[in-house]
């Protein structure tokens, strides 16, 4: 059975009408950027995500480098950062010109160890940035107590994981200022790029209006140094169409998770995805790791089964970063999980049988 990564197909299908007479109001507005559809998506963001409020951006990368910048975050300062995560992490960090401070993560779940975090702190440091990976919440609480004592900014990047909480708060409420993403294979995607930042506090929130407009609030008139990265009305009408479908579809990727985990079980030297108490896991991906991912990355697409790897080189490995001279062994931790971790199917949708058809493939391997 041919078994894609990902597919939009039944997300969009159903909503097709939907979204065609979301573009066609944008369309006959004649009003494309800034305007009341991004100003309702801010408003039905913020009551999802239970906050004050939310401040629509270019993408998610963006988001994070807003409000690393509405927080006074710059040269000079130092931003603890997960040692594996996808680079938009750390490329907002090195964007507002401060200082990375890698910390490794938790082996069980693959997210940042609160543990780590304390020896870590300096006297330069002045934010904790928590990414919420493949969908399952940090240790929040324990993160925000650490952030308290020592006096430390949270910006949560909760670009996979809309909808997840961490006894019963949502991802992106527990910090300062948030960002996150609405990539179209986001579990709440656009059909392109775009972004929010969330908070409780109105002031961050204005500095994050202020800066993605280009640092105006008046037309012509500029009081920061800002940015053009603001929410397309279009995107902004069709995330409106799909957020209200966004707890249903977390239901089906939970539903198809429980399938993995029931269909994989007791297979030798294959680890399912743990989830830390008092977490919830919203699978943006359902990630397994194994010592033979090459071999099992190759024998299943030799039979249709799309599986990914998310993601192969942690960042202090990467080229970009190579001016950081962090060689090979510096965080062993994330070089392991990078080295072993690979993402099955998983999106809204899918059926049992699909995931059983995986499963068997995965099983075949097991018997070579």
């Amino acid at each position: 059975m041919n078994v894609p990564a990902f597919s939009f197909e039944p997300q969009h299908a159903p909503l097709r009408e939907a979204l065609m007479a979301a573009f066609t109001r944008v369309y006959d507005s004649q009003w494309y950027v800034l305007g009341n559809e991004v100003e309702q998506f801010e408003q039905e963001y913020a009551s999802f995500n239970q906050v004050a409020h939310a401040v629509g951006v270019a993408n998610g990368l963006d988001a994070l480098v807003l409000a690393l910048r509405a927080l006074g975050i710059g040269p000079g300062d130092e931003v603890i950062v997960p040692s594996n995560t996808y680079i938009a992490t750390w490329l907002a960090v090195t964007q507002v010109g401060a200082t990375l401070v890698p910390v490794e993560p938790d082996p069980a779940t693959s997210n940042l160890d609160p543990n780590g975090i304390g020896v870590a702190i300096t006297p330069r440091t002045k934010a904790i940035m928590p990414v919420h990976l493949y969908g399952q919440a940090c240790r929040m609480p324990e993160i925000m107590a650490l952030a308290t004592e020592h006096g430390l900014f949270v910006v949560e990047d909760n670009a996979q994981a809309q909808g997840a909480a961490f006894a019963g708060i949502p991802t992106g409420s527990f910090g300062h200022v948030n960002g996150t993403s609405f990539y179209p294979s986001k579990n709440l995607g656009a059909l392109g790029d775009a972004g929010a930042v969330t908070t409780n506090s109105a002031e961050l929130a204005q500095k994050v209006r202020v800066l993605r407009n280009y640092g105006s609030q008046q037309k012509y008139y500029n009081e920061a140094l800002g940015y053009n990265s603001r929410l397309d009305e279009l995107q902004a009408a069709l995330l409106r169409v799909k957020l209200p479908e966004l707890p249903r579809w977390t239901q089906q990727r939970q539903q198809i998770a429980a399938w993995y985990d029931q269909h994989l079980a007791n297979i030798p030297q294959l680890r399912l995805p743990i989830i830390a108490d008092g977490a919830t896991h919203v699978f943006h991906q359902y990630v397994v790791h194994t010592p033979f991912r090459a071999e099992l990355h190759q024998h299943l697409t030799s039979l249709s089964i799309g599986v990914q790897v998310h993601y192969p080189l942690p960042p202090h490995l990467q080229q970009a970063y190579q001016s950081l001279q962090l060689p090979a062994g510096s965080f062993p931790v994330a070089e392991e999980l990078a080295a072993t971790c690979l993402s099955l199917p998983m999106w809204p949708g899918m059926n049992e049988a699909q995931v059983q058809a995986v499963a068997g493939a995965i099983r075949s391997f097991q018997h070579q």
